[in-house]
């Protein structure tokens, strides 16, 4: 299992859209995120500089088949249209990178 961790900003004027359709998240897209190795997943949201964390565990054991897996999909293709345009990535995020990976320095169960 791998933890991961990512960060991004949510644009001001989509704060109260993105929080409703996350709360109704399409079920296509949850078991795919659920297929894909995707385990404990959770996004957190710091108000009021509207800064994003997403949190999760890698289950699988091909990371690139299974995120070509879930860009292959027409449905998360779907998903991404709409919450794409609400996120501002950082300028410090790595190539190829909308969310910022974040490295981790510690763990404590």
């Amino acid at each position: 299992m791998q933890r991961m961790g990512h960060v991004i900003r949510l644009r001001p004027e989509a704060l109260a859209e993105y929080k409703r359709i996350h709360a109704e998240v399409w079920p296509e897209v949850l078991d795919l995120i659920a297929r894909c190795g995707i385990r404990n997943y959770t996004i957190f949201l710091k108000e009021p500089e509207l800064l994003m964390f997403s949190y999760w565990e890698y289950h699988g054991t091909d990371f690139a088949a299974d995120m070509a897996l879930m860009k292959a999909s027409a449905r998360m293709r779907d998903w991404w249209a709409i919450t794409d345009p609400m996120q501002a990535p950082l300028d410090s995020r790595g190539p190829g990178e909308w969310w910022a990976r974040m490295d981790p320095v510690f763990h404590a169960d």
